[in-house]
């Protein structure tokens, strides 16, 4: 698979300039709206081949974070043929009350999927979640890589991080006509 191609295509149907808040608080220029490239089938392909290269050996559980990465772990799931579960940012007070529905993940090896990774922040809560719900976090898969201060509060963690692409990959593809 050709990683420029596909940067180049993420970047073609994904990519935003503005003002944008992030989750973390910050406001950026520039913008990556992953739903774009999610609700894409063909770029929802591509992303899920190359991201199966990238999954541990040994996993047992892919673990999509709500909302956005729902749909990539299922993309992988059927890629890879590992089970997904969907990790809520909460468990619900009712129904199953489960922090994450689908799979189960106690006592497995669990991979959390993202799909943007700024701070980390939402990582750090799902992973910790997690443990305690008896799964064995030691990686994460990312789309895009925002910052490099995510990955060292993850790594901080014990996890090891997965990325597709950094954000200046995908700005640099921008530049490249095709």
């Amino acid at each position: 698979m050709n990683l420029s191609n596909l940067a180049r295509e993420i970047y073609k149907v994904a990519h935003l300039t503005g003002s944008f808040t992030l989750r973390s608080g910050i406001v950026s220029q520039e913008y990556f709206d992953k739903y774009q490239f999610e609700a894409e089938p063909r770029v929802l392909n591509r992303i899920s081949q190359a991201l199966v290269g990238l999954i541990p050996e040994g996993i047992e559980v892919l673990a999509g974070l709500e909302m956005g990465a729902v749909p990539i772990a299922t993309a992988l799931s059927l890629k890879s043929g590992i089970p997904a579960a969907f990790v809520r940012k909460k468990a619900k007070a009712y129904g199953t009350a489960k922090l994450a529905e689908g799979a189960a993940i106690h006592g497995k090896r669990v991979c959390v999927i993202e799909d943007v990774i700024t701070t980390g922040g939402q990582v750090l809560l799902s992973t910790q979640d997690l443990r305690e719900a008896g799964a064995i976090v030691e990686d994460v898969i990312c789309v895009i890589e925002r910052d490099p201060e995510g990955r060292r509060k993850l790594e901080e963690i014990g996890l090891h991080v997965h990325t597709l692409f950094k954000m200046e990959d995908l700005i640099e593809a921008g530049k490249i006509t095709s």
